[in-house]
């Protein structure tokens, strides 16, 4: 839990850093045209010449008068009228660090540059749920966890070192398929190898890595201000895990699956050993093949009408945390407080979030958990709707209540989809789920964009879809304290009836001794 934990730790830097390499800053077209006759202007003088100015009196930022081939006295005698877009570019302010934004001019009609750029790298995350989901089902767990984490750490310097904006989106996609392939595997090594009381622990475990790499972003970014220098901080310290090739385990209940009996028994026994364990042999020659007629594919997903009710109502759960969750962490700069302590705070909450579902779990089921958090998350952004602009503090407040609500309900959605899909298609159903969680990543910042005709409409859209979605999920089955169904036949695990539960306790008080060899 600990070895797939740490490169969690980093996934911020990928999903929420850009925010803090376009942050806006002051600029201007370039005007230098005017110096050819008026070498000696001073910077004040050339502005007030070669810039008009809005109705509140400031420079406009994406306009300037067209150049003219009259003699400085002329210009200042009758004045610049026309107008036209910055054809030569922008000016910043002198010392200010090189970020994203003013290195590949995204201000003006460039901006919207920014959010596609953003849903470039969540078209990424889709990528990777088609392709590493059906990888680790076919060739393992660890091999695609390996892969991936290589992947992101190449592309995320490669990033880091693009001369051209195209070439920066082209890497922060590949950059997407990777971390997609990382949550889904660690999702699946971290249910595998624990036991049904354990999986909430073992999956929010890892999530609260994230959190506090939530609360180090926010550090990094402050005393980084350089755009490459912070790509290559969330990226490069992955080359640190190459060991893992030699720690990390496989799955042995994948491996079991697979018919791989012998690779199985190793590896239980190498983690007994490490436990200072040791397992019965007739315990061990009890492992089975299972049977090779379960496929595995995504077709096997709709030919169950339980596993159907299952996929169709998860798919839409996840479109709707990833809707929620993104639509909030993407704007973390739009509620009207300092984005660094914005980011401070959206990340202290989502730790408390986490760890709160490992009790809640247990404690109300995963259903119930999943809806309720779901169904807030959502009433928080439509009542964020009515909040007047001029109070930041009230918006942000809410914000940040939203963000635990949508954190608890992603992670809850993580441990119930992983229990609720069977191991031979566990990672094609939760990459299929995953999907529509990086659909609903893509659209994300595009809706953004809406706030041109109210500043309402993306907090409306956001908040919607999580309100219908929370009430479909009382439709699916509980899955607390069930194990792990490993074949489709096995369909979804049912509860156990609480009469069978008290005469298993009644047969072993009464015949210990054959119920325990029988076991």
């Amino acid at each position: 839990i600990f070895f797939i934990s740490l490169p969690q730790f980093l996934i911020p830097f990928q999903m929420s850093g850009q925010e803090f390499m376009v942050l806006e800053v002051p600029h201007h077209c370039d005007t230098s045209w005017i110096r050819a006759v008026g070498p000696n202007l001073t910077e004040e003088e050339q502005l007030n010449l070669t810039l008009p100015r809005g109705a509140d009196g400031a420079y406009e930022q994406c306009r300037r008068y067209s150049p003219v081939d009259w003699d400085l006295d002329s210009i200042r005698t009758y004045g610049l009228n026309a107008t036209e877009e910055c054809r030569s570019g922008w000016v910043y302010p002198a010392g200010q660090p090189p970020s994203l934004l003013t290195e590949f001019d995204l201000v003006c009609e460039r901006k919207d540059l920014k959010d596609i750029s953003q849903s470039i790298y969540m078209a990424g995350l889709l990528l990777g749920a088609i392709i590493f989901g059906a990888l680790s089902d076919r060739f393992g767990r660890r091999l695609t966890f390996l892969l991936c984490i290589f992947i992101q750490g190449l592309s995320g310097v490669g990033a880091a070192l693009a001369p051209h904006l195209y070439v920066y989106m082209a890497f922060r996609c590949v950059l997407g398929a990777a971390v997609s392939g990382i949550l889904i595997t660690s999702l699946s090594l971290a249910t595998e190898w624990v036991g049904a009381s354990s999986r909430p622990k073992a999956v929010l475990i890892s999530h609260c890595f994230s959190a506090v790499g939530q609360m180090a972003l926010a550090g990094v970014s402050y005393g980084l201000r350089n755009w490459r220098l912070l790509e290559i901080a969330g990226n490069a310290p992955l080359f640190a895990l190459f060991f893992y090739i030699w720690v990390l385990p496989e799955s042995a209940r994948w491996l079991v699956t697979k018919g791989r009996i012998e690779e199985a028994k190793k590896v239980l026994q190498k983690a007994a050993s490490f436990n200072k364990r040791t397992i019965p042999p007739e315990l061990l020659e009890q492992l089975k093949a299972e049977k090779q007629s379960d496929s595995g594919g995504i077709l096997d997903l709709f030919r169950n009408k339980q596993l159907r009710k299952v996929t169709l109502i998860m798919s839409l759960t996840w479109f709707a945390d990833g809707l929620v969750y993104y639509g909030l962490s993407f704007n973390v700069t739009s509620f009207g407080l300092d984005i660094y302590l914005t980011q401070l705070a959206f990340g202290a909450v989502e730790l408390p979030a986490r760890l709160s579902c490992i009790f809640l779990l247990e404690w109300f089921g995963r259903k119930k958990t999943q809806a309720v958090f779901l169904l807030l998350s959502g009433l928080l952004c439509l009542t964020i709707t009515g909040i007047p602009e001029d109070q930041p503090v009230v918006v942000t407040v809410l914000a940040i209540i939203g963000k635990f609500t949508a954190t608890a309900s992603f992670s809850s959605s993580y441990v119930y989809t992983a229990e609720l899909f069977p191991t031979v298609i566990r990672q094609t159903g939760t990459g299929l789920c995953s999907m529509s969680a990086r659909v609903a990543g893509i659209i994300a910042p595009l809706i953004r964009l809406l706030e041109e005709f109210h500043h309402a409409i993306p907090m409306a859209v956001f908040g919607s879809p999580p309100v219908l979605v929370g009430l479909l999920c009382f439709l699916l089955p509980e899955t607390r304290g069930n194990e792990l169904a490993d074949n489709t036949g096995a369909a979804i695990p049912q509860p156990r009836s609480k009469n069978l539960e008290e005469m298993s306790k009644k047969d072993l008080t009464e015949d210990g001794a054959d119920l325990k060899k029988d076991i």
